[in-house]
Formats: structure tokens, C-alpha cells, sequence
């Protein structure tokens, strides 16, 4: 099948978006599903705004440097597959919409001081047994070659009970440090990132939503967690992560790490629990 891409002169504006969004979410039950759009948005020249990469880094704990955090391209990609979100011939409201899986691929660091293109799409519409499931898959290109992709998997839930989980090869280790995750992060991290899901900004929507108080982002704790790493990585890697259950704001969560064969695996963990917040691993590539 055809894709159709369309060149965005600048990015979309997510407030206007986000208000699209609820509307869809009031019309939800005309939407009867469907084929996901077949579209490509781009960004044909995109630049690294130096203050907005800073308060990205203080956000989740990076260092400054000239090479972009693994994560930090998700940022900018977020705008374009809210837009397709929020389009009216997308199968789904996005109100209810559940981040479940994280891929980041990178096949060399991004810099700094590069240009390069931004295209997102969505593929692979899939049966769950909580309801469907789908990808937006964002690629970031330098020179007609693809240095870094990032595949978010979505969870539609229309039936089942309980929250989505994905498969468990592992047992955790056994935790090498308590994170203290304050209340505002959540505020922090929608004004860097765009992400301005009222669950995370204040208890009450959380609560709309089944939540005791407002959970953080999942691509802030990945982001977190990448920051343990910094300094002991290739350039060249795949990181993926599971979300498992939100981390509620504020809360303290125990992280976990060892190196394996092929690389890294980490997780995040409820210190008294010892339910998993998130569990990933980090491939050599």
C-alpha cells in the first residue's frame, strides 16, 4: 500500500491538538474502528534548540553534551504522532490511549550542532487480548539514511481486566539504588516534552482515569534510567523498555542493573512491593 507523506513547514501546534483530542475522546463512540491512517508526517529540517535540549537534560538527569540523549529525538517526534492521533481518520480516541512499549534504536549518536529530518508514521495494527494494539514508529534522517528510530507501542484496551504487560524472560536483580521521584516531575517533564496528559499533572484527572494521584511519563523513567548509563555505552544500540505500572508522583522506586551477554538489562521496581515499574534492556548493536 501506498504511504502518503506529507512535509510540515514547522511543528503542530499541541495545544490546538490536545483540544482535537478531547473532542475526540467526547465523539469516541462513533469510532468504530479501522485501518490505521497511511500517512507519513515530516520535519524536513529540524535543529537542536540548545535551551530546550538543557532543560530536557535537568529534567531527566543527562549531562550536557555534544551528542543528543538517546531519547531526547522522542521530544521532538511527539507533535507529529499526536497529529496523527488526533486526526479524524485515526481508528481510535486518543483519550485512554496506553504507552506499553518503548523501542529506541540508534544507529549512530546524533549531534548537536546536525540537521536532520523527522518522519513518523503508524504501522502493524494487532489484536491484544485487552483489545488492539498498534505502533508510531519515528525515524530521524540524516542524508537519506535512517540514524535513529523509535517505535512507541500503543494499547487500545476495550475488554479484559488489569493493566498491560508485556512478556517477562527475566527476574530482575536485586536493586543497586533507591530514586527519590518528586511530586513536580511530572509538571517538568510536560513542559520540556509536550506530553500534557492531565494524568500526569494533577491527582483528580489522575483519578478520572483510575489512578490514587498523578503517575510520571513513561519515556521520562526510561530516560531516567538511560541517565545510569551514560559514559559506558556505544555509540550504536537498541534500547527497549516495557512499561509495566505507573510510577505515582511522588514516590521512591528501586533500580536495578547488570550486564549481560549482549548488553545491559535494568528495571524499576516498588522498594516495598516489589511490583515492576518498567523493565528494559539495552543490545548491543
Amino acid at each position: 500500500m501506498t504511504t502518503t507523506t506529507h512535509a510540515l513547514a514547522a511543528p503542530p501546534d499541541l495545544g490546538a491538538l490536545y483540544r482535537r483530542a478531547v473532542l475526540s475522546g467526547l465523539s469516541g463512540f462513533l469510532r468504530r474502528g479501522g485501518d490505521l491512517p497511511n500517512t507519513t508526517l515530516e520535519l524536513p529540517a529540524v535543529t537542536t534548540d540548545v535551551e530546550h535540549l538543557g532543560a530536557y537534560a535537568r529534567v531527566c538527569g543527562f549531562r550536557l553534551r555534544d551528542e543528543l540523549p538517546a531519547t531526547y529525538p522522542h521530544v521532538l517526534a511527539f507533535p507529529l504522532s499526536v497529529q496523527l492521533m488526533a486526526d479524524p481518520s485515526f481508528p481510535f480516541p486518543l483519550p485512554g490511549l496506553v504507552h506499553v512499549r518503548n523501542q529506541i534504536t540508534q544507529f549512530r549518536p546524533l549531534m548537536v550542532d546536525e540537521v536532520f529530518a523527522l518522519r513518523v508514521r503508524m504501522a502493524d495494527l494487532r489484536p491484544h487480548e485487552r483489545g488492539q494494539q498498534f505502533d508510531v514508529v519515528a525515524e530521524a534522517v540524516v542524508a537519506h539514511q535512517v540514524v535513529w528510530r523509535d517505535v512507541s507501542t500503543y494499547l487500545r484496551r476495550t475488554g479484559g481486566r488489569g493493566g498491560p504487560r508485556g512478556d517477562v524472560r527475566r527476574e530482575a536483580p536485586e536493586p543497586s539504588g533507591l530514586w527519590r521521584v518528586p511530586a513536580d516531575v511530572g509538571l517538568r517533564y510536560a513542559a520540556v516534552s509536550g506530553d500534557r496528559n492531565p494524568i500526569h499533572l494533577n491527582r483528580f484527572a489522575a483519578r478520572a482515569f483510575g489512578f490514587p494521584r498523578a503517575i510520571a511519563h513513561g519515556m521520562w523513567t526510561k530516560a531516567r534510567c538511560l541517565t545510569a548509563f551514560e559514559g559506558r555505552l556505544p555509540d550504536a544500540l537498541l534500547v527497549d523498555v516495557h512499561f509495566r505500572a505507573p510510577v505515582p508522583l511522588p514516590s521512591r522506586v528501586a533500580f536495578s542493573a547488570h550486564a549481560d551477554a549482549s548488553g545491559w538489562l535494568f528495571a524499576l521496581h516498588d522498594p516495598r512491593r516489589g511490583k515492576p515499574h518498567l523493565t528494559g534492556s539495552i543490545n548491543l548493536i
